[in-house]
């Protein structure tokens, strides 16, 4: 993995006109990387990222100050917190080029970052291998000719030598500047071991071929072809991943019919403007996202939310951007346009959580810091001990050394998590779930208790009336007038069913909405309340009532009473039905070995009943709307809990949560506001979720495995420990065996497109 920093060109002659450089980031294994001290301000203050490459920014907090607790970097929405000697890694990919704050979370202590277009590099990785590839060819060529007898043996070692030097010219030199840059720096990387190695067989060749030794050219030529082959499977698998997700925006129509002035024009889709009316005929696209005014259709949501069946939609039902409109014409107007249409909004997050750290990575990465200086010190032992101990030639015991330096090397490791993470969280948008990144898909892993919403989330959240008891028209024409000023789910329903009854609504004087209870106001000169058990307390029933509304809450009816200058004169139940999928959803979650429970502002009657129609194990009910963060964090004192909302009325929940779903249906996602966030309103897609984050996470344990085999079998081999059962690795093999590994740990992630999932 080269130094790309080292091998751009010079920039201008910057420093020629006497300006200040800024520190560029470095790029390592396809991800920028730059480090930061927090202590008398920043350190460097200045840096500068290349649009496009995934940025990790490893930020290390020296002063204990306040000002320094956080991160901030509001451009890209984020903020995290600074702990004292902590090294935190904020990682982003840079969409835009321009000059960008980030600054203490007080915004007390500032410092820049400058997102340039990203530079072309000398050669191109695919150009380094390409030419490695046509003076690799003529080193196998004398190889062979050496071991058949037909090439002479002056001819092999001046043509070998001929071979090799272009090959380290070309493709060597990148390795042996990461290297020192690195050195520098005092850190190690994986390309230290490749530019030891290969430097290593290198010169002590070229020694050896003035002095009448053995040569062992070959040994860095193959090194370099096999590392750089198995780079090219890690470019490829990385651009695949990427073009996956950019291919969705290529979904989106190039134009549609405006209407402007009076006729239908056709205008380009980036011109659109938020409340143009368009219309759409059958088997167009959809340009943007907006809301039908005019016909009925159905349209297929299938590239966006995953859904196969096409949905039917008429006047005041949403449509995304990017969808297919089948078989009706329809009048829409224009509310999301451009970077705030779903589907770009999906694909921002993808490319997000794809750049994005597992904190097992963390692990890998001090993995690597370690391996690097150690195996450079068993290499140097293994040249030692065969040398000095065993008295081999001088050769002899660098081949091993040599051996050890390429067989050790962890370049894998570091494929290992990110690949998986890539195809993983690819493949679940494709199946309408957004994983936000790669701590969330870890914390997947540990859930224990999965926390349902009711309205809306196990129920469809379309709440009808079904029965009224006492005068029906006085009771529904007092409870819809106070309604008329709620903003309350069940208040629709009441509305609604008053509608349908043709009934006139009374002017209502002093409305007050009481916050998980219900609402009150004055209706002709009466004091009126419409609300649940807790806004009745005290208020004097009628027992024939009381009996009636036990009757209608065993039957998982909400049901809320209406009185009049403290006198229940009426009951209005309402029934709002669990979702077609909820039961079957709930079954596999518990098939899983996860606790379920129903977290609702609902009676204890109506939850249970609900609870037992879809098979919830436990219920907290009468909770209201500012107590359930406090009962998640009450049940997260002994387990960890995933909470399940609709994204905009359950915030608290989702965010206190140690994994927030959010869920809704077309463009009224909330995408920032749940670690996952399911596309179609459906709790199958929390199965799904929980599936693939599974087999992702576990995929990279797989991948681990992968990526270390190699080194931990090949390792003792390298270093001649079984010579005396005839078992020894080669420098070129030991190469082959690094461009193995990683060819292995990327067909092990490119499988995860292929996992069954539920």
């Amino acid at each position: 993995m080269w130094n790309e920093h080292d091998a751009w060109s010079n920039d201008c002659g910057i420093k020629e006109l006497g300006m200040v450089e800024k520190q560029k980031a470095v790029v390592e294994n396809g991800v920028q990387k730059i480090r930061i001290t927090a202590e008398k301000g920043y350190s460097p203050k200045e840096f500068q990222l290349q649009k496009g490459i995934p940025a990790e920014i490893t930020f290390h907090r020296v002063n204990p100050s306040g000002c320094y607790k956080e991160i901030l970097f509001e451009d890209q929405g984020i903020l995290e917190p600074l702990e004292v000697g902590v090294d935190k890694v904020i990682s982003f990919t840079p969409t835009e080029t321009g000059d960008f704050e980030f600054s203490c979370g007080m915004k007390m202590q500032k410092g820049s970052y400058t997102v340039v277009e990203k530079r072309r590099r000398v050669l191109s990785l695919r150009g380094r291998f390409w030419i490695t590839s046509i003076f690799t060819l003529p080193l196998l060529i004398l190889m062979i000719g050496m071991w058949a007898g037909f090439v002479s043996h002056p001819v092999s070692r001046w043509g070998t030598f001929l071979a090799t030097t272009p090959i380290m010219l070309v493709a060597g030199v990148p390795f042996i500047k990461s290297a020192w840059a690195s050195f520098k720096k005092h850190h190690s990387n994986m390309d230290t071991l490749v530019a030891l190695g290969t430097l290593v067989a290198y010169v002590y060749s070229v020694f050896a071929l003035f002095t009448g030794q053995p040569v062992y050219f070959e040994a860095a030529g193959f090194i370099i072809f096999f590392i750089l082959l198995g780079q090219i499977f890690e470019e490829r698998m990385r651009n695949n991943a990427s073009e996956a997700v950019e291919k969705l925006l290529d979904l989106q129509a190039k134009t549609a019919q405006v209407l402007r002035d009076g006729n239908y024009v056709e205008v380009a889709a980036e011109d659109i403007q938020i409340d143009d009316l368009i219309r759409v005929r059958p088997g167009e696209k959809i340009a943007v996202d907006g809301t039908i005014v005019e016909g009925s259709t159905t349209i297929d949501e299938s590239m966006v939310t995953g859904e196969s069946l096409p949905v039917e939609k008429s006047v005041g039902d949403a449509v995304i951007g990017s969808t297919i409109n089948s078989n009706g014409t329809i009048l829409f107007k224009a509310e999301k346009v451009g970077s705030e249409t779903l589907l770009s909004q999906i694909v921002d997050f993808v490319k997000m959580a794809q750049s994005s750290r597992a904190p097992i990575q963390d692990l890998t990465d001090k993995i690597s810091g370690i391996f690097v200086p150690v195996v450079t010190i068993l290499a140097i032992a293994t040249f030692w001990v065969w040398s000095v101990l065993l008295g081999a030639s001088l050769q002899e015991a660098m081949l091993y050394a040599v051996s050890v330096l390429i067989i050790a090397c962890p370049c894998a490791l570091g494929l290992a998590t990110p690949t998986a993470l890539m195809v993983g969280t690819g493949r679940s948008a494709k199946m309408g779930v957004l994983i936000k990144n790669g701590t969330v898909l870890q914390e997947v892993q540990k859930i224990q208790t999965v926390v349902f919403d009711k309205t809306g989330t196990i129920t469809i959240g379309q709440p009808l009336v079904t029965d009224v008891v006492g005068d029906e028209a006085r009771v529904l024409t007092l409870a819809a007038s106070l309604e008329t000023f709620s903003e309350h789910p069940l208040a629709q329903a009441v509305l609604s069913q008053a509608e349908e009854k043709g009934l006139v609504l009374s002017p209502v004087e002093n409305f007050q909405a009481i916050e998980g209870k219900g609402v009150q106001g004055q209706i002709d000169q009466q004091l009126v309340t419409l609300g649940n058990g807790k806004l009745h307390d005290g208020t004097a029933m009628d027992p024939e009532l009381e009996k009636r509304m036990v009757e209608l809450q065993e039957q998982a009816k909400t049901v809320i009473s209406l009185s009049v200058d403290g006198q229940v004169i009426g009951l209005i139940a309402i029934q709002d039905a669990p979702k077609a999928s909820s039961k079957e959803a709930i079954k596999k979650l518990k098939e899983r070995g996860l606790k379920t429970v129903m977290l609702t502002g609902d009676n204890e009657r109506v939850a249970q009943a609900i609870a037992k129609q879809v098979g919830i194990d436990t219920v907290i009910a009468d909770v209201l709307p500012q107590e359930k963060a406090s009962a998640i964090q009450k049940l997260q004192e002994d387990s960890k809990v995933a909470f399940v909302g609709d994204g905009i009325n359950d915030a608290p929940a989702l965010s206190i949560a140690d994994v927030g779903i959010a869920m809704g249906s077309g463009t009224d996602i909330a995408i920032e506001s749940g670690g996952i966030v399911l596309t179609q309103n459906d709790l199958l897609g929390v199965v799904r979720a929980f599936d693939m984050s599974q087999k992702t996470f576990r995929r990279i344990l797989l991948n681990l495995f992968w990526a270390s085999i190699y080194n931990l079998l090949g390792l003792p081999i390298a270093a001649g420990v079984f010579v005396g059962l005839g078992l020894t690795l080669n420098p070129e093999l030991a190469g082959l065996a690094m461009a193995l590994s990683s060819l292995s740990v990327l067909t092990s992630s490119l499988l995860l497109n292929v996992a069954k999932i539920d």
